[in-house]
């Protein structure tokens, strides 16, 4: 399948949304980054309930990507499948187990303060 060239960065995270809600991620908060990092437009933060969730909800989210978009995502970490790094270049998804991201606090990082206090609620 050949690339859609005009894919928008929406389009990727409304896609990588559904892929996360199909697949039982649990907690899934999305960070807009547009105008605050050259790094992507968006992060979305999720958990599986165990290593072999992780690595399977990743691997399904590049291969719908791929499928959908021709887009091939760069993955890190999916053989221990304790944090998974999926970089669409637009849109960086990282599903962790829930120790993992506990103990990264990814979202106290990127979140604005208020948001990151509702996020842990």
């Amino acid at each position: 399948m050949a690339p859609i060239l005009d894919v928008t960065s929406e389009a990727q995270l409304d896609c990588i949304l559904t892929s996360l809600d199909d697949d039982k991620a649990e907690e899934i908060v999305q960070i807009d980054l547009r105008g605050k990092s050259a790094m992507c437009d968006y992060m979305v933060i999720c958990s599986g309930r165990s290593s072999r969730q992780v690595s399977s909800i990743a691997e399904k989210l590049a291969e719908r990507l791929k499928q959908k978009f021709g887009v091939s995502s760069k993955i890190e970490g999916k053989e221990t499948g304790d944090w998974v790094l999926i970089d669409t270049g637009d849109v960086v998804v990282h599903v962790f187990r829930p120790e993992v991201r506990d103990f990264y606090q990814l979202e106290k990082m990127w979140l604005p303060t208020r948001a990151a206090a509702t996020a842990d609620s």
